[in-house]
């Protein structure tokens, strides 16, 4: 790995040099390529279609979007003719795109359903609890138990998508332990979270214990792709509740979206930093994770933690025996493994290749997926396009709400029946699966996937355990939350 960016540089074959001047423009070459091939990667796993087998009373489900990430992965990882730096600058860019595009089909079919809603209002509310403290009740103490140290409060205060990676670069600082669990709980979550998440729905779903309401309640965890798997697993389990529970799952997450980030912030994590140096003292552990033998220096480690916490030292306290099974080294990762790429200088051009790309392939994909193409479903995704580029502008003027956010409240209200306009765009998108017309943000995001190889190498396997235990957390927590409300 040390000599990747060297070999990539100077392969023949490779599509673009990884380290070339900051910024750049694209040629169109590169644009063209990127397009079609994310393209092409959604339609082949669109044709190999969705596969269910019963695992004792639960159910795994394969489908589209699993293909997706595993031909997308692949291509990103494969070193015959590897995706460069100058390729992946060109996918960010139609990434920026796709997934609000993805957000405004969502949002779609959230309005025409707003009334029905009405009675399960407190449950939306509450499954937002099982979000914020899931992780920490249930995924703390196993990350601490592991000697993660101090990495384990950034690991399991929330889910840790782009908003909270911000917020703990400017919290704690970039050579921080705790800004070490964020970062690799998302990478592994913007690599692995949708399949994991759609193989944790579809055996929650098999096995009949929960309202499929819930789970869909449930699967508002922040993160358009993790959803989006959710939701498919799902759908297949309970095609004649398929768009309840899109609506559903797409208005949980623009609740966690809204207050979400905030809960973690001003609650979560003062829960988790508290509940942190309870565990770490009943484990016997320091802020390095390593043991501390004798109840003295057990008892004491709450002081010390907290001096630790403030100053960011990681100095290995006077007297502590080291543990036997301790990595020496695990501190001294370096957390910015993550491959640096350049930068796409952003034009009108630019722009509107990239709308263009989002568009068209949202028509022929939903097309294949669903095996008809009217001519309405054209207006449907040209309308989504619209709001789409109202929410970047949006967001642009108002820095402080991200376009996430924009995008699914003026779907919601744009198609909402009791808008003047509503029921004309209800009409246009209903026809259109955003499963299908999202796909090429998850094949952009495997064919990434190169970018982060030397990042995920550097992860301790206790870091995975814990990632997969705080995405379990969230999920199953705010389901079960969901449940009980619902039942109320």
């Amino acid at each position: 790995m040390r000599n990747e960016a060297k070999t990539t540089a100077n392969s023949p074959t490779a599509l673009l040099d990884p380290a070339p001047p900051r910024p750049f423009r694209a040629r169109p070459a590169i644009w063209l390529a990127m397009i079609g091939i994310s393209t092409a990667v959604c339609a082949l796993a669109i044709m190999v279609g969705t596969h269910k087998f019963h695992l004792g009373p639960a159910a795994i489900v394969l489908m589209p979007i699993l293909w997706t990430v595993l031909i997308g992965g692949f291509l990103g990882v494969q070193k015959w003719r590897p995706v460069g730096g100058r390729a992946r600058a060109v996918s960010t860019h139609l990434m920026d795109v796709s997934i609000v595009f993805f957000l405004a089909g969502l949002g779609s079919q959230i309005g025409p359903s707003l009334t029905k809603f009405t009675n399960i209002g407190p449950a939306i509310l509450l499954q937002e609890v099982g979000h914020v403290v899931g992780t920490v009740i249930l995924a703390l103490p196993v990350a601490v138990a592991l000697g993660l140290g101090r990495t384990a409060i950034g690991a399991t205060w929330s889910i840790d998508r782009e908003s909270y990676l911000a917020f703990a670069i400017q919290r704690f600082g970039v050579r921080s332990p705790e800004y070490r669990g964020v970062f690799g709980v998302w990478v592994l979550g913007s690599v692995f979270g949708a399949v994991f998440i759609s193989l944790l729905a579809g055996l929650l779903g098999g096995l009949d214990f929960f309202d499929p309401r819930a789970l869909a309640l449930g699967l508002g965890l922040g993160s358009a792709s993790m959803m989006l798997g959710g939701v498919g697993a799902l759908s297949i389990l309970y095609p004649e509740m398929a768009g309840e529970i899109m609506a559903l799952a797409a208005l949980s997450n623009l609740v966690t979206n809204i207050v979400g980030f905030y809960a973690g912030v001003f609650i979560a994590l003062p829960m988790c930093q508290k509940l942190y140096r309870m565990w770490s003292r009943i484990f016997g552990r320091d802020d390095l994770g390593r043991r501390i033998r004798g109840p003295v220096l057990a008892s004491a480690l709450g002081g010390m933690n907290a001096v630790g916490a403030r100053s960011g030292a990681t100095a290995k306290p006077a007297g502590a025996a080291a543990d036997p099974d301790e990595e020496p080294d695990a501190e001294t990762v370096d957390i910015n493994g993550v491959e640096e790429d350049p930068t796409v200088v952003r034009t009108p051009w630019t722009w509107l290749t990239a709308f263009a790309a989002a568009g068209v392939a949202g028509v022929l994909l939903n097309a294949l997926g669903t095996g008809s193409l009217r001519p309405l479903d054209v207006v449907g995704v040209l309308i989504l396009l619209a709001l789409t580029a109202v929410a970047l502008v949006l967001a642009k003027l108002v820095p402080a709400v991200p376009s996430s956010i924009w995008v699914l409240a003026l779907a919601t209200l744009a198609s909402a029946t009791f808008m003047p306009i509503g029921p004309f765009i209800a009409s246009a998108t209903h026809n259109i699966n955003v499963l299908f017309a999202g796909l090429p943000m998850i094949a952009l995001i495997g064919m990434s996937l190169g970018r982060d190889v030397k990042a995920l190498r550097s992860l301790s396997w206790k870091i995975i355990v814990v990632a997969l235990m705080t995405f379990t957390a969230s999920f199953v927590a705010a389901a079960a939350i969901a449940q009980v409300a619902l039942n109320l």
